[in-house]
């Protein structure tokens, strides 16, 4: 079982994802991930989003220069089925950490 990790949102809810290095494979299932950079023991954010397809969305991603520029090193994922919920939580953990390549 990969480890985990809180990520909590700028209203103050906190969310549970799980690690995985970058290139492992995820689950055919909806969730809400963050690309991440692991230096001196702390996980900095690289890109927060969303998706119906955790399994599917990463070779060809939309801001894959920008997240290979800022070396993320790990993939941290959350498995959320409800689509409302996810695009919540992806604005409130954006609002806190505001990653650089999510601008």
């Amino acid at each position: 079982m990969a480890d985990t990790i809180q990520w909590p949102g700028a209203s103050g809810k906190s969310y549970t994802y799980y690690i995985y290095p970058i290139g492992a494979s995820l689950k055919a299932e909806a969730g809400n991930y963050i690309f991440a950079r692991l230096e001196s023991n702390v996980y900095m954010p690289i890109y927060i989003g969303q998706t119906e397809n955790l399994s599917e969305r990463f070779d060809n991603h939309h801001k894959k220069d920008c997240i290979e520029a800022e070396r993320a090193t790990h993939i941290h994922a959350h498995l959320n089925a409800n689509e409302q919920a996810r695009l919540a939580e992806e604005s409130d953990v954006i609002a806190k950490w505001q990653p650089s390549c999510n601008g």
